[in-house]
């Protein structure tokens, strides 16, 4: 059985208060950044090295993403997938999840045959949960998305299981199928020093715009539907103000301050042992 593992490199949390956004691009500023597999596509990982202890075969994992994703590969490989493929140009950089989406699909029809491809259900920056049905899309196959449950019939079906608003699905996918994984699904395994002897010697093939046959115009930026709006740093100043006068006059003033506003305030008064002379309260 023929496996792909779609990853995507994200910012290590511990640097997110290092994370801006360049205002002129509206592109995240990442260089300096960490990065790390997104985890719910270890999870993906991580089905894709159960289905072939069954059935045998081979994962390869992809990514689309700079240079330096290498070693995030790496750690793929070090889990036990068996190749990599980076799809890495400057064209492919500003790319929303459509352009995203396609370029993926051009990097896997390169590959050739597979059986199943896996995805995570949703990325930890952007978290859109659009790239894996997407990317069955572009593929024409069958995808489902939010798996927390595989079940594999034999070497041409399998039986998932999906979360849903109010419960859970049950299907029986003919392969070749794509799925989108929830991080329920299984438990990815740790990482052993042999794993990570072995990773050095296993193949990562780089692939650029040339590598693939794509149509310019739906790369990057340029294949991008989805453009940013004006970005801005918010005023978070207050303004302060003493109110003056007996505690029922504040109280009244701050009652009409936030019906101006437009909130809905009941004055109501209550007798209290803690206002000087038995007041109001």
């Amino acid at each position: 059985m023929n496996i792909i593992v779609c990853i995507k490199p994200v910012p290590d949390p511990q640097y997110y208060d290092k994370v801006s956004i360049d205002p002129a691009t509206k592109r995240i500023t990442r260089e300096g950044i960490p990065t790390i597999i997104n985890p719910v596509d270890k999870n993906g990982i991580e089905a894709a090295l159960q289905l072939k202890k069954t059935y045998g075969g081979k994962v390869t994992v992809i990514t689309m993403a700079p240079p330096n994703a290498v070693e995030n590969l790496r750690e793929a490989l070090a889990m036990g997938a068996d190749e990599a493929v980076l799809l890495s140009d400057r064209a492919f950089g500003g790319a929303d999840t459509l352009a995203t989406s396609y370029t993926l699909a051009k990097g896997i029809e390169k590959i050739g045959d597979y059986d199943v491809i896996f995805c995570g259900a949703e990325s930890a920056d952007g978290a859109t949960a659009q790239v894996a049905s997407q990317l069955g899309e572009w593929l024409t196959i069958p995808h489902l998305w939010n798996v927390f449950s595989l079940e594999p019939q034999d070497d041409k079906a399998l039986h998932v299981k999906t979360k849903v608003e109010n419960g859970s699905m049950e299907w029986a996918v003919k392969l070749p199928c794509l799925l989108g994984v929830a991080r329920e699904l299984n438990k990815p395994r740790f990482i052993s020093a042999m794993g990570i002897i072995k990773a050095k010697n296993k193949p990562i093939a780089i692939w650029g715009k040339v590598d693939l046959a794509v149509e310019d115009e739906r790369l990057g930026l340029t294949g991008s539907p989805t453009k940013a709006g004006e970005i801005f740093t918010p005023d978070l100043k207050r303004k302060g103000e003493i109110l003056t006068g007996t505690l029922e006059e504040m109280v009244d003033t701050v009652i009409e301050r936030l019906r101006t506003a437009g909130v809905n305030v009941q004055a109501t008064t209550k007798a209290c042992d803690c206002c000087e002379g038995g007041g109001q309260k």
